[in-house]
């Protein structure tokens, strides 16, 4: 919910409340400050001015999901932080609509602010979007006319648990995973409740959930597809049967490459080797590292560590290789000793499978030199273990 009133929304889409976000632009604390102060001067509603200036500061923070569209985009802080940034939603829709024959006849239930909506449309769907709160829904049927969509999508303020699924040719759902500002984890809290999840699962439906779900809250024969975003885990979605193509997906964005599962259930423990390869977060979320383990003829320095290595450098899209130069019990004292006499002076610090924290142990090694090194700390056959390595010269991926 939020402490904006329709009417507000109704005047914020006006011409004077059109001239207002424009004249604020783009955020700035002090300059729009002084921007309100003559607004209010001006004769401008003092709440008003403060839902323009609200605007103002969430499409700052929405740039970086919806890139352009976010200077004609209107907003609540809880539904730009569920909503799907636009190059997954694309995604998506683009997978959804190549599922069906010609136009596809959508259902976006639980919309928020948009955005999927939006890229289901563009796509190419005809889009019945449906939204319980009401400023939000305002703000998302303004969005869907202020990119002139509306010949596409519809959007109706209601309870998405009393739509006609059946009147579809395919459902998407996106149910609420916040309450009181803070994240929802467990599944059975999400609103609509999980029963609605499988019920709408049981017909063509795509679902999104947190992309921490657990493997085994996964209902069978739905595939599972997990998204990054330049290296970083955006989303985790539930393909119904009648959609999957697959039993569990890891896709990586931009570049669109995907890996699914081929029932291998572990990759190989070995030494360590010339390379040391970090899988994408995607990759480890649904559990597939063994599928890229064996694409590159790779191993895991550990049972439980979630990193590969390989005696020969082979590019994918799926995981970043480093060079490994030295391998060394852990030991500030001697990791220290080894990096100041390569002259190293910066050090980039990751870790899996150890409690130390990245920016404390660069403290504690105090360098000094012009070089710079990729440290990796983490175990071997469960011993703490440091890698030491050159940076990627290139990424060998997507992101």
């Amino acid at each position: 919910m939020t402490s904006v009133k329709v009417s507000e929304v109704a005047a914020l889409r006006s011409p004077v409340g059109r001239a207002m976000l424009e004249a604020i632009g783009s955020y700035d604390s002090a300059a729009t400050m002084r921007i309100a102060e003559t607004l209010r001067a001006a004769g401008h509603p003092a709440d008003l001015v403060a839902a323009a200036l609200t605007q103002a500061r969430l499409r700052d923070r929405a740039r970086v999901k919806f890139g352009p569209d976010a200077e004609r985009m209107l907003f609540t802080a809880a539904g730009l932080q569920q909503a799907t940034r636009a190059v997954v939603a694309a995604h998506r829709a683009g997978r959804l609509c190549t599922l069906g024959a010609g136009e596809l006849r959508v259902a976006d239930l639980c919309s928020g602010i948009g955005g999927d909506t939006l890229a289901l449309a563009r796509a190419g769907c005809t889009v019945a979007a449906v939204e319980l709160d009401s400023v939000t829904a305002a703000m998302a049927a303004g969005n869907i006319d202020e990119l002139s969509l509306a010949d596409r999508a519809h959007l109706t303020c209601g309870d998405a648990t009393g739509v006609d699924r059946s009147a579809f040719d395919a459902v998407f759902l996106d149910p609420s995973r916040r309450a009181g500002g803070r994240r929802i984890f467990n599944p059975e809290a999400y609103l609509p409740p999980w029963e609605f999840v499988l019920s709408t699962l049981a017909g063509p439906a795509c679902v999104k959930v947190a992309p921490g779900i657990p493997h085994e809250r996964i209902p069978a024969g739905v595939e599972a597809e997990w998204v990054s975003d330049h290296g970083e885990v955006k989303e985790a979605a539930l393909w119904s049967a009648a959609l999957r193509t697959a039993d569990r997906r890891a896709t990586l964005l931009p570049g669109g490459a995907t890996v699914t599962g081929t029932g291998l259930a572990r990759a190989p423990v070995r030494p360590p080797g010339r390379w040391l390869y970090e899988p994408d977060g995607a990759v480890i979320r649904a559990h597939l590292v063994a599928e890229v383990a064996a694409q590159i003829d790779a191993g895991l320095i550990d049972p439980q560590i979630a990193y590969l290595t390989a005696d020969s450098l082979v590019a994918t899209p799926f995981a970043t290789a480093y060079e490994v130069t030295d391998v060394l019990p852990f030991s500030v004292k001697a990791l220290r000793a080894l990096l100041r006499a390569q002259e190293v002076g910066a050090v980039t610090v990751k870790k899996r499978g150890s409690a130390i924290e990245p920016e404390t142990l660069r403290r504690q090694l105090r360098l000094t030199g012009a070089e710079h090194a990729v440290v990796v700390v983490t175990r071997v056959t469960g011993k703490p273990t440091v890698f030491v390595c050159r940076p990627p010269a290139s990424p060998t991926g997507t992101h």
